[in-house]
Formats: C-alpha cells, structure tokens, sequence
C-alpha cells in the first residue's frame, strides 16, 4: 500500500470514528433570572439544559453570563471543547449533585498523597523551587486548614495524620459547583492543597498551575519542549483556568 493510500485510509477511518458535530440551532444566548434568585442560561429564550436533562441555573450572574458567552462565542457548529464552564457546570449538576459525598471524598484522598509532600534531591534548581513555592503552601494549610503534612523524598509514600485528612475534609464545601470545581483543579494539578489555596484567594489561577507544574518546567529547560505535550498541557490549563474562574464568580 502507498504513502497516500495509508493517508486516505487513515483519513476514512478517522471520518468513521469521529464524534459528530452538533450545528448551531439557536441565535442569540442570554441570561435570565430564576425565581429561586440564580440565573439559567437561554438560547432563543428556551432554557439551556445538560445532558442528563437538568435545567442550566448558577447562583451568580456574572457566571451565568461568562456561560452564555460560551454560548454565543460558537460558530457554525457547536464544540464543547471550547467550553470549558459550561461543561464544568454540567458536571456539577449532573454528576457531583448526586454524588457529593464521593466526590469530597476524593479530594480528600488526594490530599493523603498530595504532590507538595514529595519532594526530589536534584536537580538544585528543582530543590530550589519546591522549597519556595510548595513549602508556604503547606504553611497556610497548617494556619488556616489546621492539617499539617509530613514530606518524602522520591516516590516513597508517607502516611499523613488522620487528623490533618480529617481538617481537609471539614474544610471542604458542600455545594455541589464548589465541589465539581475543586475536585477538577485537584485532579489537575495532583494537589488538593493547591485546588483549595485558589478557592481561598491564596493563589492565582496562573501561579497554582506554576506551582503544580515545576518538575516539568525544568525538564523542559533541560530537554526542550514537546509541541504535543504543550498542547495537552494548554487544554489542561483551559479546564483549571475555568475552575478556577467559577469559584471566584460564585464567591467564596
């Protein structure tokens, strides 16, 4: 088989296995009040609704707003991929709503294996990085958590405090956006530590994904960058930004 028969097979098969795209059905989105005082998102005045047919409402405005601009933003077709709050949101009322108690649950578990408690001894410039950017996060979760943290060097895993768990759980929100918003920066950074310093204005979106991202700052300083791996880590940054976007927009 030739070059371009492989290609156009390949492109065949691509064709066959792709998800198909959704057109743009409505005009215009907006915004309206809900009678229990949140804000549900229209297209052409009929209320938007997730996938598992629950009615779009947030309890802020200026979300609701940044929502209906996803909205608005698309072109001819519709791709979910480009929005990242919306599809936030659906996850929330979808899957966290039900789900609240396991979905803390994780968060908690994260901590109990949280990035900023496993520390390297080279390179010095690593050392040197997450000792001033991990160890003043671990500081405020003491202060304001009361959850202290033992460390390791490597991939030796250390037990922590059943106490200092037990902290992060009672910390944690109940509400099911905060939970769902959480729980994404978690996942995405290996830090529940980190997730909860940006809920608390600890951080900014930019510094935390600084923070959760060291090692491979410097590998790529050392090796050079791989342009997949920087796309994969851009669309990652989208869905934490987001996250972090809907915490501020909602209030703490």
């Amino acid at each position: 088989m030739s070059e371009r028969d492989t290609s156009d097979l390949a492109a065949k098969l691509a064709a066959q296995t792709a998800v198909p795209r959704m057109k743009r059905f409505y005009t215009a989105a907006g915004v309206a009040p809900t009678e229990d005082g949140g804000f549900r998102i229209e297209l052409d005045g009929r209320p938007v609704r997730t996938p598992g047919r629950h009615i779009v409402r947030v309890p802020s405005l200026a979300l609701a707003e940044v929502m209906a601009a996803e909205w608005g933003g698309q072109g001819a077709f519709i791709d979910p991929m480009s929005m990242p709050v919306t599809r936030l949101v659906n996850s929330a009322l979808d899957g966290v709503e039900p789900n609240r108690a396991e979905v803390a649950a994780e968060i908690v578990k994260y901590a109990g294996s949280d990035l900023l408690c496993y520390r390297t001894d080279a390179p010095a410039a690593l050392v040197d990085l997450q000792r001033d950017l991990w160890d003043p996060l671990l500081d405020w979760a003491r202060a304001e958590i009361g959850a202290v943290f033992f460390l390791s060097e490597g991939v030796i895993h250390v037990e922590q405090p059943e106490r200092s768990l037990q902290a992060i759980a009672a910390y944690l929100p109940d509400e099911a956006l905060r939970l769902a918003a959480l729980n994404l920066m978690t996942t995405l950074s290996g830090s529940s530590i980190i997730a909860l310093a940006v809920w608390r204005g600890r951080l900014s979106a930019e510094d935390a994904w600084r923070a959760a991202h060291i090692d491979e700052d410097v590998q790529q300083q050392i090796w050079g960058t791989d342009a997949e791996a920087s796309a994969r880590r851009t669309a990652r940054f989208r869905d934490f930004s987001a996250a972090a976007l809907c915490l501020q927009l909602i209030g703490a």
